[in-house]
């Protein structure tokens, strides 16, 4: 079965359950470092195991940036709320309960708006709740996975670290657009929360997270089907992968006349499909009850009217601002913002570089660079104003293309200014006439096959001889120099 015969028969309905490891400097009730990458089991307390005696204290910080949160996303402030105990009896979660919010969250009924093919799609916020996060499996066999695994290892560093979850509504009626629209609300909710200040949102560590629900109805039906969960989806493009992915898996089972069971599934990412993970528990399985050592939360509407007049400016606003302001298109714009490159093109046109250059470094060679070393575009080691540099000397002629490409991977490697850069790898256009007319002579020597083509007549062959001129030139001559220089010695128009 293909995407295209499972949506012509089936409606796919989405959700996504979003978790996010607040920056906070301590974790959330108890003063332990949350610094990432530390020996494991270096920064516990009491408190952080759950040890008999020791008792929590709710981190205010991580109380703000979740109604910060909340206000981003146009959801209601409770002005009353509390913790509620979450039992569940897993190794990574050393008190054998995780201090969350059940039926009175922090933050309720909201929304976030997203674009796709030139179309609004609102997703709903059910809730935006505060809770801890847990510990770290390390599973040490050949499976990397708990089954298979010889022996496994707890890191409790993690375990007790801020972690908001965004719930959203159920999202029907987006038809095949189904795994774009997941990944497009992710996106834009990981922009904001970068915009906030209240996460490093880096999903290859883990303090963004992504749990993806899917259901399959038939055309037509009154009744959603029965959803499965893919946990901890920790890449955007593996959100709208695994969306995709479950769909087919769905229709296939359905087709056959199967059931869908409602289960947690985990995502392959080398074979991008699904795999079952258990039985999916209900809210009864966790016997949630309030919360006996802390005290309820009770913001203060004042408070939380000055959070609100402090918000940022959030980037669907600051994508529209941009777009005038740049003179762009949407389509540019959405390019720009899928490749999170807005901010940089704007902060590049700020520093002297005309808009369509600055887009083209930053979409082009510079994402390139990104994807190589595996990071976002903006945690490249290359300032805006460096950028706009680069594209100065080559309108200056001072830099070719091919040049400006090395000084670029020049500022990546070292992280040197971009003009002491070309001055000390001697980066320059070489415009000695003479020197470039010897240069022409030795490669029409070295090719008079090539040379022979040209002077009959074939001139789109000169390309090869100044292919080589500029080899002999360690690519810093002027290429259009060179070829007019070429065609005139070989006696051809251009």
């Amino acid at each position: 079965m293909n995407f295209e015969d499972v949506v012509a028969s089936y409606e796919p309905v989405i959700g996504l359950e979003t978790h996010v490891e607040l920056g906070t400097a301590s974790k959330m009730f108890c003063g332990c470092a949350t610094d990432f990458g530390a020996e494991p089991n270096t920064q516990i307390c009491p408190v952080c195991l759950g040890l008999p005696g020791s008792l929590p204290v709710a981190n205010e910080k991580a109380i703000e940036s979740t109604i910060r949160i909340g206000l981003a996303l146009n959801c209601s402030i409770a002005t009353w709320c509390r913790f509620a105990r979450k039992n569940y009896f897993y190794p990574d979660m050393p008190k054998n309960f995780q201090t969350s919010q059940y039926d009175e969250p922090l933050c309720v009924g909201g929304y976030l708006d997203v674009e796709i093919g030139g179309r609004n799609v609102r997703i709903g916020i059910e809730r935006v709740h505060l809770e801890e996060d847990t510990g770290k499996n390390t599973h040490v066999g050949t499976s990397g996975r708990i089954h298979g695994a010889d022996y496994s290892l707890v890191d409790y560093n993690r375990a007790g670290i801020p972690l908001v979850e965004v719930v959203t509504k159920p999202v029907p009626g987006t038809g095949a657009q189904a795994p774009e629209v997941a990944r497009a609300y992710v996106t834009e909710l990981r922009d904001i929360l970068r915009t906030l200040e209240v996460s490093d949102v880096r999903m290859e560590q883990g303090s963004l997270r992504c749990d993806v629900n899917t259901s399959l109805n038939p055309v037509g039906a009154s009744e959603w089907g029965t959803r499965t969960e893919t946990k901890n989806v920790n890449s955007l493009r593996s959100v709208e992968r695994a969306v995709r992915s479950e769909m087919l898996r769905q229709a296939e089972v359905l087709d056959a006349g199967g059931v869908v069971t409602q289960e947690t599934r985990h995502f392959q990412e080398q074979a991008g499909d699904t795999r079952r993970g258990r039985s999916k528990e209900e809210a009864t399985d966790y016997r949630y009850f309030p919360e006996p050592d802390l005290v309820p939360i009770a913001p203060d509407p004042a408070w939380v009217e000055k959070l609100r007049a402090g918000l940022p400016e959030l980037p669907s606003t600051r994508r529209a601002r941009l777009r005038d302001e740049l003179g762009v298109s949407a389509e540019d714009m959405l390019q720009m913002a899928n490749a999170g490159v807005v901010d940089l093109v704007g902060a590049t046109v700020d520093a002297g570089a005309p808009v369509g250059e600055a887009r083209n470094w930053w979409l082009g060679y510079l994402a390139q660079k990104a994807n190589e070393r595996d990071v976002e575009a903006g945690e490249l080691p290359i300032t805006a104003a460096q950028v706009a540099r680069v594209v100065e000397l080559v309108a200056a002629g001072s830099l070719s293309v091919a040049l400006a490409r090395q000084a670029v991977d020049g500022v990546l490697e070292t992280g040197a200014e971009v003009d002491e850069l070309v001055a000390d790898r001697g980066l320059h256009v070489v415009s000695d006439t003479p020197a470039l007319e010897r240069a022409a002579d030795e490669a029409i020597m070295a090719n008079p096959d090539v040379a022979e083509k040209v002077r009959g007549g074939k001139v789109a062959a000169v390309g090869a001889l100044v292919g080589a001129v500029m080899k002999a030139t360690r690519g810093q001559a002027d290429a259009a120099a060179v070829k007019d220089i070429l065609l005139t010695k070989l006696g051809a128009k251009a």
